[in-house]
């Protein structure tokens, strides 16, 4: 079923918003997320969401986004029912140290990536305590850090990216399976593949078939795109990505209505833009600005037409 609403995740103001997609009306589904939120995933009615915690400002290190720094374990994950209600911790803050893009697996876990934890982890939908599945070298610096994060369960392959320094064309993604192999630790992993390497500044992920899509916020002409590439074959690198979107003002969230045949990406620019797949129904529309609203957005997840009515918040 084609999805008639969206969430999308308000960086600066904390909230996590519910918007139509015919005609772009916005209201909070929760008006104090936690700070800074960033990854946002719907399943079996209910919202989940991450925060990257309060950042310590460090003028030393740039003006604007360049001086947050979110080293501080003060990261979360959390959950909402769809109407509003039930709001409560997934994971204690602090559990996570910046959590990023968030995915789930339809079978009770949910994965996601901390970028300053420079890791991917996985927990029970119910809580519990998290499981880390990749572990990079915590202060190797930006190449190490983890950002987005998608999980294929049939095949049971997990996919991240590292996004590496800004603008700086150092981005790669990699895949692993979803359970370490025997004997082995996150931290030292025999079954990780990097699939495709120089990137501009890959950011989040989307699975959707034999496809992986992705939005990247590097410098144009090939970043601040929506990209999109076969998943390559076990011990395969990945073929050049087709762009499917572009000029995004520092794309970063990524939903597809495999159904519509859509794929919906927002960016800091506070823009969501619709972008018609060039194989689905949707093929040969044009791209279609769902919402411009002024303030920077994260992640973003759709919502179907049989889930619950709107909220009015809590």
């Amino acid at each position: 079923m084609m999805w008639q609403e969206l969430l999308a995740l308000d960086l600066t103001a904390g909230r996590v918003l519910r918007l139509g997609i015919s005609d772009g009306h916005v209201h909070p589904l929760v008006d104090v997320s936690g700070p800074f939120p960033d990854g946002v995933v719907v399943d079996s009615g209910t919202v989940y969401w991450t925060t990257m915690g309060e950042p310590l400002i460090d003028p030393a290190r740039g003006l604007g986004e360049a001086g947050y720094d979110f080293s501080r374990h003060n990261g979360g994950l959390h959950a909402v029912r769809l109407d509003g209600s039930g709001g409560h911790d997934v994971v204690p803050t602090g559990a996570i140290t910046t959590g990023k893009q968030l995915a789930s697996d339809g079978d009770g876990f949910l994965y996601w990536s901390d970028r300053e934890g420079f890791r991917v982890s996985r927990v029970r939908v119910e809580g519990g305590e998290p499981t880390d599945l990749v572990v990079n070298a915590v202060g190797a610096g930006e190449s190490e850090e983890c950002v987005g994060v998608a999980v294929d369960p049939v095949r049971g392959h997990l996919y991240w990216t590292q996004k590496g320094p800004a603008k700086g064309g150092q981005g790669r993604i990699f895949r692993a399976g979803l359970e370490i192999p025997a004997g082995e630790s996150a931290t030292d992993r025999s079954d990780v593949e990097v699939l495709w390497t120089g990137l501009p500044e890959p950011v989040d992920l989307h699975i959707d078939g034999d496809f992986l899509y992705w939005t990247d916020r590097g410098a144009p002409p090939l970043g601040n795109t929506l990209n999109r590439a076969r998943r390559p074959s076990p011990g395969q690198v990945g073929e050049s990505p087709e762009i499917l979107g572009a000029g995004f003002e520092e794309a970063i969230g990524l939903a597809i209505d495999d159904v519509a045949g859509i794929a919906y990406v927002s960016d800091l620019g506070g823009h969501i833009r619709a972008v018609p797949l060039p194989d689905g129904r949707a093929a040969g529309q044009p791209e279609r600005e769902i919402v411009a609203l002024g303030f920077p957005l994260t992640g973003i997840a759709g919502i179907p037409s049989s889930s619950a009515p709107p909220s009015t918040g809590r």
